[in-house]
C-alpha cells in the first residue's frame, strides 16, 4: 500500500526532513516515535510525538512505520528490530519527486532518497539506507542496509558500501573502493583506498583514525 498513513521513528532534524518529504509525496504522517520520555506528548511541526510503539493501537489502523528517521545506523537497526517485534508494517521506500531512478537500479524497504540526489545505472540501495540531499551515486555501486550517506557526498562507480556505514557530509569516494561494514567516514574526506570494517577514516586522503567499538558491530 502506498497511501497508508505513516509514523516516523525520530523527531529530530532527520525525522522532520522526512516528514516534509512525505508532505511533498502526498503521504500523511500521523505521529513521530521517540524513546526519550521528555519528548512524549510534544508537538513537532504539528505532529504528535509518541514515546513508543505501544502508545497507540497502530495495529487497528492502516499505518506503516518509517524506521530511517535518524541518521545513526545503529539506531535505525534498533528501530527496525523493535518495529518487527511489535508486528508492525514497515514503510516502503520514499524517494523525492525530483529524483529519477533509472531502470536496473533498485531501492530496498524503508530506503530514503532526498531532494537533488542523482542515482546512476545499476545501483543497488538496500533496506533502510538514507541518501541525503545532493548526493551522487555512480554506476554499479552497492550500498548495504542501514547505511547513511550525508548531504553532498559523491560516490564513484563500482563502489561497495557495507552495512551500517556512515559517510559524512561532503565526502568523496573513489571508484572501485570498498568500505567495510559499520565504518565511519568523516565529513569532507576523500577515500581512495579500501576501508576495513568498524573503523573511523577521515582526511584528504582519508586515513585510519581509530577503531569503532561497541554496538556498531553486527
Amino acid at each position: 500500500m502506498d497511501k497508508e498513513k505513516l509514523v516516523i521513528w525520530g523527531c529530530g532534524g532527520m525525522g522532520r526532513e522526512i516528514r516534509y518529504l512525505c508532505e511533498e509525496l502526498g503521504r500523511e504522517v500521523v505521529g513521530f516515535l521517540d524513546e526519550r520520555p521528555e519528548e512524549c506528548g510534544q508537538i513537532v511541526d504539528g505532529i504528535p510525538v509518541l514515546v513508543d510503539l505501544g502508545d497507540m493501537d497502530l495495529r487497528q489502523q492502516e499505518i506503516a512505520v518509517v524506521c530511517a528517521g535518524v541518521g545513526d545506523p545503529a539506531l535505525k537497526r534498533k528501530f527496525v528490530q523493535k518495529t518487527r517485534e511489535y508486528g508492525m508494517r514497515l514503510a516502503g521506500p520514499l524517494i523525492h519527486p525530483s529524483v529519477r531512478l533509472p531502470p536496473g537500479s533498485r531501492l530496498g524497504i524503508g530506503a530514503i532518497v532526498c531532494a537533488g540526489s542523482v542515482i546512476s545505472i545499476n545501483v543497488r540501495i538496500e533496506d533502510f539506507v538514507i541518501i541525503n540531499t545532493n548526493v551522487t551515486v555512480a554506476h554499479d555501486t552497492s550500498i548495504a542496509a542501514y547505511a547513511t550517506i550525508s548531504p553532498g557526498v559523491n560516490i564513484s562507480g563500482n563502489v561497495s558500501v557495507g552495512e551500517g556505514v556512515f559517510i559524512g557530509t561532503g565526502s568523496a569516494i573513489r571508484e572501485k573502493v570498498s568500505i567495510g561494514g559499520w565504518s565511519v567516514i568523516g565529513g569532507g574526506s576523500f577515500v581512495k583506498d579500501d576501508v576495513p570494517k568498524c573503523m573511523l577514516y577521515a582526511g584528504v586522503p582519508a586515513v585510519m583514525k581509530k577503531p569503532i567499538l561497541g554496538n556498531l558491530k553486527p
